[in-house]
């Protein structure tokens, strides 16, 4: 129970004991939508000209579990289990958006360990700025003349945002565990994630809820124009499976079967980092983010990205080729990485390997058979399975003899500034990833990407290889998500969350 003296918080909810998930979260949405209408009606109050005298505060609902014995009953499992026994609780935000998870997170463990969940509340503050699903200025019509005054006393009432306390330790392995508190149940607390999911908004410009849980990254717009047409004919042919397609300012393209009809604005400025979602129910559609261009736009979408557990990411764009037996058009398959992109050195140091997924690497290579009609042999004439080198400096081309001698050494068949990125943070946050990258300029072998020689290929291979993509994804649904969520990506004492 979140209490104390001086402080008005809503009526106590008793923590009770679930054995039937659907009913455990129900009682989480119920605590949470109390918790923040409390902090909203008090923030407007506030807003209003009222006095408090007291701080106000509400807490997040909280999921916690028991166990007296190592035992569980499916060792196979990579999650769904607790590493020993002993209290195991994590705090938890926005059950709306993870109903579906949450579900099968709590079932699996009273399937696995035999015993009741509990559901009450944390001890975590809410922050009132996420008592609100966006943005509090335009929710609440805030209007303050003096907003730094405005600021500081909002912070003698209200709990605002601890970034310091907002960080990825569990995920990091860094977690210091204070003596007596329950181990955690999940890789990130409520406030964690409250916080990716307004980054992700005002990155993507589309609201968390419409993100599925197959992501694809690109570097390149010609991969959204081609999804964006694709997704827009499916929908038009009342395609059964897909319900809506959603673009950027929360657009959203009903399926014809459903009654088709558009609504939502498309903003006049794009977003920094693009989203579009082909939505599917339960969430088993396709997100493909345009992060742009080098390794920071990587490491900052997955950061928020991973917060929703999505089933997979892969990256699919355009690399530079190493290898003269190489042609423009080309794909490479990434099995390995050189990391000299320098944005996860001090979270993931660079003597820990990012393994290849052999679930993720089946599903592409049989993606491009499919897609390309080559099997066996002959696939190895348009595609090459080898090290990518991702890097920081656009112009490593030009940076002198010691950057391509350890290019060599390494044995690197490809390079591009986001794919080790991606798939590090995959490795990081236990998010299956994947790496098909097409091979658009060869600058060590005098065939450099011009405007005219750049279009010719886009015009070539773009459609292609976004298919190869899909398919891949789509290869990847069809297999029971504990096989996908491989046991390599996880440490010797994991949270027992996916």
């Amino acid at each position: 129970m979140c209490s104390a003296m001086l402080v008005e918080t809503p009526p106590p909810f008793a923590t009770e004991a679930f054995v039937d998930a659907g009913a455990a979260v129900a009682r989480l949405e119920e605590i949470y939508e109390r918790n923040t209408r409390f902090l909203r009606d008090r923030f407007e109050a506030y807003v209003n000209g009222r006095a408090f005298t007291t701080r106000v505060r509400a807490c997040y609902p909280l999921v916690r579990m028991t166990t007296a014995t190592h035992a569980r009953l499916d060792s196979r499992l990579a999650y769904g289990f607790v590493a020993g026994p002993g209290v195991h609780e994590t705090s938890v935000t926005r059950p709306d958006i993870f109903r579906n998870y949450l579900t099968e997170q709590i079932e699996l463990l009273v399937k696995n360990h035999g015993v009741p969940v509990e559901v009450g509340e944390s001890n975590e503050p809410i922050p009132i700025h996420f008592a609100y699903r966006r943005d509090i200025n335009i929710e609440a019509a805030l209007t303050i003349a003096d907003s730094s005054a405005f600021t500081r006393t909002l912070r003698d009432v209200f709990d605002t945002p601890d970034l310091a306390a907002m960080d990825d330790a569990i995920a990091d392995g860094t977690f210091e565990l204070p003596p007596g508190a329950p181990e955690p149940l999940s890789l990130f607390r409520a406030a964690r994630v409250d916080y990716s999911l307004r980054r992700l908004y005002h990155y993507t410009g589309t609201d968390p809820e419409h993100f599925q849980n197959y992501v694809i990254f690109t570097n390149y717009q010609f991969y959204v124009d081609a999804f964006v047409q694709l997704c827009q004919h499916r929908l038009a042919s009342g395609e059964i499976g897909p319900d809506a397609f959603v673009a950027p300012g929360n657009a959203i393209t009903r399926n014809a079967r459903l009654g088709g009809g558009t609504t939502g604005i498309t903003p006049e400025r794009a977003p920094q980092m693009p989203a579009f979602h082909l939505v599917e129910p339960g969430d088993r559609g396709i997100t493909l983010i345009n992060i742009g261009t080098g390794p920071s736009n990587a490491r900052n979408v997955t950061d928020h990205v991973a917060v929703l557990r999505p089933h997979a990411w892969l990256m699919v764009g355009h690399c530079a080729g190493l290898r003269n037996t190489q042609r423009l058009g080309d794909y490479v398959l990434a099995h390995g990485y050189v990391r000299e992109d320098h944005v996860l050195d001090h979270e993931l140091p660079l003597w820990v390997p990012i393994p290849a997924l052999a679930e993720m690497q089946v599903a592409l290579e049989e993606a491009v058979g499919e897609v390309t009609g080559l099997t066996g042999f002959e696939l190895k004439r348009v595609m090459r399975t080898g090290t990518v080198a991702s890097v920081d400096n656009r112009n490593w081309e030009i940076s002198g003899p010691s950057v391509i001698r350890r290019l060599s050494q390494s044995r690197a068949v490809a390079l591009d500034m986001e794919s080790a990125a991606i798939a590090a943070n995959g490795y990081r946050f236990r998010v299956p990833y994947g790496t098909l990258l097409c091979v658009s300029d060869k600058p060590l072998h005098g065939e450099i990407k011009l405007a005219g020689m750049a279009s010719e290929f886009y015009r070539r291979r773009v459609g292609q290889h976004l298919e190869i993509g899909l398919k891949a994804l789509e290869r990847l649904k069809h297999q029971e998500s504990e096989r996908l969520h491989s046991r390599k990506l996880r440490s010797f004492a994991e949270v027992a969350f996916q």
